[in-house]
C-alpha cells in the first residue's frame, strides 16, 4: 500500500508544521478561510477538537464531535477523529482520514438525496391513468 503524502509531505511532517506553514500548502479558498481566523461562535468547536485530539493521542479513545459548521477545513491534526456533521436534517458520521486533508467537512455530508422516480401519482395527468401493472 502506498504511503500517504500531501504535496510531497508525509502525515508526520504535516503534523509537525506550524499552522502558517501548512496554510501555504492549501488551495486559495481554504487558505483564505483559515487566514481570516476563528469566528467567536466557532471558538468552542475548535476547543472541542483540540481536546478530542489530545484524548486520541493519550489513550486511543474515539471521541465524537457534533457540529453544524460545514465550512471547517480539515487539518492534519484532525486525522482519526469522528465528526458528526449536520446536513440540514440529521447528523452524518464522518471519520476523518488522511486523503481528506485540505477539504471542507461539509463535502462528506451530502445535503441532498438522490431523486428516485416511480409511477405517477393519482391525478398526475389524464394519460398517466393507464400505467401498466407489474
Amino acid at each position: 500500500m502506498a504511503k500517504f503524502n500531501y504535496k510531497g509531505l508525509g502525515l508526520d511532517e504535516l503534523k509537525s508544521m506550524s499552522p502558517d506553514e501548512f496554510m501555504k500548502l492549501l488551495p486559495a479558498r481554504q487558505r483564505r478561510t483559515l487566514k481570516r481566523g476563528q469566528v467567536k461562535n466557532n471558538a468552542a468547536l475548535f476547543d472541542k477538537i483540540e481536546d478530542a485530539v489530545k484524548e486520541l493521542e493519550k489513550d486511543q479513545q474515539e471521541t465524537t464531535i457534533k457540529t453544524h459548521l460545514r465550512s471547517l477545513v480539515i487539518t492534519p491534526k484532525m486525522v482519526g477523529l469522528t465528526v458528526h456533521v449536520h446536513n440540514g436534517n440529521t447528523f452524518k458520521k464522518v471519520v476523518i482520514s488522511e486523503p481528506m486533508i485540505g477539504h471542507y467537512v461539509g463535502e462528506y455530508a451530502p445535503t441532498r438525496k438522490m431523486v428516485k422516480h416511480s409511477s405517477p401519482g393519482v391525478g398526475a395527468s389524464r394519460s398517466s391513468k393507464f400505467t401498466p401493472v407489474k
